[in-house]
């Protein structure tokens, strides 16, 4: 079971790789750069950076949120630990700093 997971997580890290994350085309990726140069945020490569020193693994996903009742902006990503749990974790797109991390229970 632990080398089907490892296998899982290299495949997904050479994905990531190549590719970006799994469900961030290059449109989106081009609105989340558009978005952060317009708000001053900081890039996604170091918010990326954050998120996996707060939960090491691979990052599955990656969105740019708006947070309406807070006012401000989060990167939210999706990733899978080395035992194949997946985790939300949140970075505060202005500060870099992890607002939140949770487990992923679907």
């Amino acid at each position: 079971m632990k080398k089907s997971v490892q296998t899982l997580l290299m495949a997904t890290a050479i994905s990531f790789a190549m590719f970006g994350p799994a469900h961030a085309d290059d449109d989106d990726l081009q609105e989340m750069e558009s978005i952060s140069k317009s708000f001053g945020l900081i890039p996604l490569e170091q918010a990326k950076a954050t998120a996996l020193q707060a939960k090491p693994g691979v990052i599955k996903d990656a969105e740019l949120e708006n947070r309406t009742f807070e006012k401000g902006w989060d990167y939210e990503f999706e990733v899978v630990d080395a035992d194949g749990k997946e985790w939300e974790v949140n970075v505060d797109a202005k500060t870099g700093k992890v607002r939140n991390i949770k487990r992923d229970w679907f």
